[in-house]
């Protein structure tokens, strides 16, 4: 059941942040900064905590209802998040002056960043589905990680090779997958 709710957490997380507006945050930092690894460690540690508050608030929300219940939210949940993941995200202009160096520049705009975002959401419905809070912050941390790593790494290279689009899609689809589970669950009384 840990490889099963890491691997899903990670999965999910890491095909929902491809081409998400935290993944062009962290290659504009990346290269402002030009210290990946202190980027990356900003990024780790707004994320082990954004997710971990997250990933507490779904089990917490499991806690108080029903299976039944619980399993037509998470199939509402993932299916909307697999319809708002069509929609690509705008640059909020999260290029401003940086005041704190960057580590900590990095850490506080990923925080806020996450906030209200697709993966945030995705970690709190995870976290109602998988009923833990450290692997399923484990996992979204990875997934994170792999996906801004990819951002930090490449860059601008992997956005010239795959449109985002097609991104979305199979992110999109991914999400569905997993709704369509949820909602399986619900019909069946599972």
């Amino acid at each position: 059941m840990i490889l099963e709710t890491i691997g899903s957490s990670a999965l999910l997380v890491a095909a929902s942040e491809t081409g998400d507006k935290t993944q062009l945050l962290a290659f504009t930092l990346a290269a402002r900064f030009r210290k990946p690894w202190v980027v990356m460690a900003g990024i780790l540690a707004a994320t082990v905590v954004n997710h971990g508050l997250a990933a507490g608030a779904g089990v917490l929300i499991s806690a108080f209802l029903s299976p039944r219940i619980l399993s037509w939210l998470l199939a509402a949940s993932f299916l909307g998040f697999g319809i708002w993941i069509l929609v690509p995200d705008r640059d909020d202009g999260a290029e401003k002056a940086p005041r704190f160096g960057p580590f900590l520049t990095t850490a506080i705009l990923f925080f806020l960043a996450e906030m209200g975002d697709k993966t945030q959401f995705a970690t709190i419905a995870l976290g109602a589905r998988f009923h833990s809070v450290l692997w399923v912050t484990a996992g979204t941390t990875l997934g994170m990680l792999v996906a801004d790593g990819l951002a930090v790494a490449v860059g601008e290279k992997l956005a010239d090779k795959v449109q985002a689009r097609w991104i979305r899609l199979a992110t999109a689809c991914l999400f569905l997958l997993f709704g369509l589970g949820s909602l399986w669950s619900a019909l069946s009384g599972r």
